[in-house]
């Protein structure tokens, strides 16, 4: 185990993984969470800095639970983040839905199985052929 100060309060605790922050501090942010959602769901229509002052969390922050798609927004929000590939504008997660199938379609090719074509000449046959020499 390893043990880390808290980013947020700087007490020390057992760091597993994740944000190197104490279990009291993802408590308090777990119930951050809660309130920003039901503030979101209560006002759709304010924008991501009116969001972070009502309710005391910073921009960055909401922009790490929009990123983890934990926070989403509706169509008439005027809220949006950025695509990480092409910038477009988006309600949820890191990619837009066009750089989300481009990557899903990427790695399908990169996995896909090579065809391999089979050479039945004779000549590959011949050459691949074990050879003795005659004792003369």
């Amino acid at each position: 185990m390893d043990v880390k100060s808290c980013r947020t309060c700087g007490r020390l605790f057992n760091y597993l993984s994740g944000q190197p922050i104490c279990p009291a501090c993802k408590k308090k942010l777990e119930n951050k969470f809660i309130e920003v959602r039901d503030y979101i769901r209560e006002n759709d229509s304010a924008t991501m800095q009116q969001i972070a002052d009502d309710n005391e969390v910073s921009v960055k922050q909401l922009k790490q639970w929009v990123r983890e798609e934990r926070l989403t927004f509706t169509e008439k929000s005027p809220v949006g983040i950025e695509c990480e590939s092409c910038g477009a504008m988006i309600r949820t997660g890191r990619f837009c839905e066009k750089c989300k199938n481009n990557m899903a379609t990427n790695l399908k090719e990169m996995y896909a199985m090579p065809v391999v074509e089979h050479d039945t000449s004779s000549k590959k046959r011949d050459k691949d052929r074990m050879r003795f020499l005659d004792k003369a």
